[in-house]
């Protein structure tokens, strides 16, 4: 048995984007919980499994990437879970913006693997 590994939600309502980046996530070996909005990722993280990162789309249908960093950062249960956002905008104040809301880090859309894996072990402190 090795080490129980970290597990990751990823909140995307993009079908496409979901599925590669749950199945490139789970092939490095993580478990992956999908969320489809912004309120149902909060609920996931309240009743189910406490996921160990969350990955945040920040354009996101009922409940914006936005609103859930800031509920989940002012929640006692929720707010040690680190939050990487997911966002298409590359603008040179959008990282500020996404830290200010709560956000542990960021990364721009298309993902490019290497790079947010590299901050996915940096916040779990899982260096490979």
């Amino acid at each position: 048995m090795g080490a129980v590994m970290p597990t990751i939600l990823l909140v995307e309502d993009n079908e496409m984007n979901r599925d590669m980046l749950s199945r490139r996530l789970m092939r490095k070996g993580y478990d992956v919980l999908l969320a489809v909005d912004g309120q149902q990722g909060i609920d996931m993280c309240l009743l189910q499994a406490k996921p160990d990162l969350m990955l945040l789309d920040m354009s996101l249908p009922v409940k914006d990437g936005w609103q859930v960093a800031r509920e989940m950062k002012s929640h006692d249960v929720l707010q040690a879970i680190p939050i990487i956002a997911l966002t298409a905008h590359a603008m040179a104040d959008d990282r500020q913006r996404v830290l200010l809301a709560g956000c542990d880090d960021y990364d721009t859309k298309p993902v490019d693997l290497p790079r947010l894996l590299g901050k996915i072990e940096h916040l779990l402190g899982t260096p490979e």
